[in-house]
């Protein structure tokens, strides 16, 4: 199921132990357009310092009380790596992260977390994590001692997802409207949709776009430049935030593009035709 960022935004973070705080944002990745961390404000037990939870710890989420519970207690908080999280995370904060909590890395590999596609199979407590490569490689002291010296000075490309809110999108063809909020799949975490607003060019509609459809984001700019037309992007499926986005629906959209859904082998056909 597709969730919308707003949505998401307020809940709660419960370690073993005890609650740690209040999801304020969420850093993504730019590449391959998945959440890498929760940044959650600790309030008043933590003299409301605001720390970074991977969806790797999190577990059974109790979408009904919009608790996200994870797998860590309030003392592993307490005392994890400081992050500012009013400046860039850089991959030298992530290595630390990563090698407080015992996490395997999430890059380098073909899947978005990893070797596969969810996070809670990178969690040290799941009962499968670490047979195969993983673990021999997580065992392996000289090889997270070699990944550390290789990915020291990586970019990790996180961005924040309420900083994207209002960026101007632009079609091939001229301007359509701004950035509205964010579609993330409750179960791998990844963005799958941007909604974009386009009263300020076409009055009362909304559209979907994907973020594979993106051809350039100028974080200068503040924009987002999309391999689409005007033309196609006006008859599209207009979103409904009120309507559940199922399988059904997203199959029209990506067929009104011609594009391959993020779930089929082939592009969708076009039963329009």
């Amino acid at each position: 199921m597709l969730r919308g960022m707003n949505d998401l935004e307020n809940y709660t973070i419960g370690a073993t132990d005890g609650d740690i705080g209040q999801v304020e944002d969420f850093y993504f990745d730019d590449h391959a357009w998945v959440i890498r961390y929760f940044v959650v404000d600790t309030g008043s037990w933590l003299a409301s310092r605001k720390v970074l939870i991977s969806p790797i710890a999190i577990h059974d989420p109790n979408w009904a009380l919009r608790t996200l519970p994870v797998s860590i207690t309030k003392e592993q908080v307490r005392n994890s790596p400081d992050i500012d999280t009013d400046k860039p995370v850089s991959r030298q904060h992530e290595l630390q992260y990563y090698g407080y909590y015992g996490y395997p890395y999430y890059w380098g590999d073909a899947g978005i977390w990893g070797g596969g596609m969810y996070p809670y199979l990178m969690n040290p407590g799941y009962a499968d994590f670490g047979s195969g490569r993983i673990e021999r490689e997580k065992a392996n002291a000289e090889y997270v001692k070699a990944e550390q010296a290789r990915h020291r000075d990586d970019d990790p490309n996180l961005r924040s997802c309420k900083a994207v809110i209002g960026y101007h999108i632009h079609a091939t063809d001229g301007d359509i409207g701004h950035v509205e909020g964010l579609l993330i799949d409750e179960e791998t975490w990844a963005i799958r949709y941007i909604v974009v607003n386009t009263s300020n060019w076409w009055v009362g509609h909304k559209v979907l776009i994907a973020p594979q459809w993106i051809k350039d984001m100028s974080w200068s700019d503040q924009s987002v430049s999309v391999d689409l037309t005007r033309a196609s992007i006006k008859g599209a499926p207009p979103y409904d935030s009120t309507a559940e986005l199922n399988r059904e629906l997203e199959s029209g959209l990506y067929a009104h593009y011609g594009r391959l859904g993020y779930w089929a082998a082939k592009p969708i056909p076009d039963s329009s035709n």
